[in-house]
């Protein structure tokens, strides 16, 4: 599998999907994969195939699973939740 982008979303597409977007860069850098493509938008920005893989709150999975790969966050701003979750979800893809 390929995987080349990761787009984080929240509501609004402002601050909190941006502080996603700088936490899933920097776990993709300790994975030594900084050459993702890593992006943030809004909610209704969201449309099927827009990432390999979506991050967004758990309160927004609903919403954004029939995009595509979906990881859910508990705490959107817990890069120590973040960093297992990526690294399992790109194991099992055959990525790490």
């Amino acid at each position: 599998m390929k995987f080349n982008k990761v787009v984080c979303i929240c509501g609004s597409g402002l601050g909190s999907s941006f502080l996603v977007e700088m936490n899933v860069q920097a776990v993709l850098k300790d994975l030594q994969m900084p050459d993702v493509e890593v992006e943030h938008t809004d909610l209704g920005s969201a449309w099927p195939g827009i990432a390999d893989l979506i991050v967004c709150g758990a309160d927004l999975y609903d919403n954004l699973k029939r995009f595509g790969d979906t990881l859910a966050l508990n705490n959107i701003m817990d890069r120590d939740e973040l960093k297992p979750k990526l690294q399992a979800y790109l194991v099992e893809k055959g990525v790490l």
